[in-house]
């Protein structure tokens, strides 16, 4: 008797068959600017370790964000592996009265890390994971030289730290509170010199 084996199609897994886009740059200390800016295109199973958030599966990639619309504010993106989370925590922080008026999320560059030979940044942000947000930067500043906030400390992007103002962030409002209950960390509270009074994300850096 003749022995029939069935040969079953193999099925590749949707990772296969996605492509992955974004848009890269690296941030030139030297020249203060982004550099290097790019289009990548290519198989999503085929980014490298880097390109990746070991943690939360999150990537460069376009296609893992998600849009985020809140009331009155410029539509911003995440990752989806945290979108909705951090919409809830958003939406309460509003509901309670804090105003938030700009929100940046993905984005992707390399602006943290050493410096190579250039002088220019070679890790990825969490931004560019869509792993980060930055809330009001016209009144939440990014400072260094800033071991202890105090005049003496040197604002390097956004405005001036004003929690006093609707909008500042510091650990007595809501969005501190909505955020810090979720699980992220805010720049404000970052060890070293530098003190990002805008930024959350899971690793407050």
């Amino acid at each position: 008797m003749a022995i029939v084996v069935a040969v079953l199609p193999v099925v590749a897994h949707a990772d296969d068959l996605q492509t992955c886009t974004y848009t890269d740059w690296v941030w030139s200390v030297r020249e203060r600017k982004a550099v290097n800016i790019q289009e990548v295109e290519r198989p999503y199973r085929s980014l490298a370790d880097e390109e990746r958030d070991a943690a939360t599966g999150c990537s460069l990639c376009r296609e893992d964000q998600v849009e985020i619309t809140l009331s009155g504010i410029k539509p911003f993106y995440m990752c989806k592996a945290v979108a909705k989370e951090v919409e809830t925590a958003l939406t309460r922080a509003m509901k309670a009265g804090f105003e938030i008026g700009t929100v940046v999320g993905y984005r992707v560059g390399r602006s943290k890390g050493v410096l190579d030979v250039y002088g220019r940044r070679t890790e990825y942000s969490n931004h560019s994971f869509g792993l980060a947000i930055d809330i009001n930067a016209k009144k939440n500043g990014l400072y260094d030289r800033c071991a202890t906030f105090s005049s003496a400390c040197r604002l390097i992007r956004g405005g001036e730290w004003r929690p006093d103002m609707p909008g500042g962030i510091a650990p007595d409002t809501p969005l501190y509170g909505e955020l810090k209950n979720i699980g992220w960390r805010w720049g404000g509270e970052l060890d070293g010199l530098q003190k990002d009074f805008m930024h959350f994300s899971p690793f407050g850096d």
